[in-house]
C-alpha cells in the first residue's frame, strides 16, 4: 500500500510518501510545497492544489492521510491554514482516493508510542522506523511522513479514520 501523508500549511505544506508492505515501511519521497508571503491567497491555494495533483499523479497512492489542524490561540492563523488544508482535501477528494485524518495526538502515539512526544522525538522515530540516514528536513516533511506512518499502523482500523 502506498500512502501519501500531508502536514497542511499555507506557507509550507509537508508531504511524505511511504510504502507499507508485510509490516515493513519504506520511504519513497518527502518534501514540502512552498508558497510565498505577499502572493495573493487564491494564487497560493492554486499552487497547493496543483502540487497535490502532481503528487497524486506521480505516486498513485492507495490512501491519503491528513493531519487535523490543532490551534488553541491564533484564530487568524487557523483560518488561513484551514484554507490550505481545505484546498488539499478538495484535490485529494477529486482524485477518488481514500482519505483519512488523524489528530496530532494519534500521530504521536502511532509513531512514538507516547501522545505527548515532542518534535525531536517524532523526528528521531521517523528516521529510525524508516531506516533513514538522517532526520528528514524541514520539520513539515518529517511530520508528513509521521502522518503516513500513522495511517500505516492504523490501516487495520481504517474505517474509523476515513473522512466521510
Amino acid at each position: 500500500m502506498i500512502i501519501l501523508g500531508i502536514d497542511p500549511g499555507l506557507a509550507t505544506m509537508g508531504y511524505g510518501v511511504i510504502e507499507y508492505s508485510s509490516s515493513k515501511l519504506t520511504m519513497l519521497d518527502y518534501g514540502v510545497v512552498l508558497t510565498k508571503a505577499g502572493v495573493p491567497l487564491p494564487r497560493r491555494l492554486s499552487i497547493i492544489f496543483d502540487s497535490m495533483e502532481e503528487l497524486i499523479e506521480k505516486y498513485n497512492p492507495d490512501a491519503i492521510a491528513f493531519e487535523e489542524l490543532f490551534f488553541n490561540k491564533n484564530v487568524k492563523t487557523a483560518l488561513i491554514v484551514g484554507h490550505a488544508r481545505g484546498t488539499a482535501l478538495v484535490c485529494a477528494e477529486k482524485s477518488g482516493k481514500e482519505l483519512f485524518e488523524y489528530t496530532p495526538l494519534q500521530v504521536k502515539q502511532a509513531v512514538c508510542g507516547y501522545g505527548r512526544a515532542d518534535k525531536q522525538q517524532i523526528q528521531a522515530m521517523v528516521k529510525m522506523l524508516l531506516s533513514l540516514k538522517e532526520i528528514p528536513k524541514p520539520d513539515d516533511a518529517a511530520d508528513a511522513l509521521a502522518v503516513a506512518m500513522c495511517h500505516a499502523h492504523s490501516s487495520n482500523f481504517k474505517e474509523k479514520f476515513k473522512i466521510k
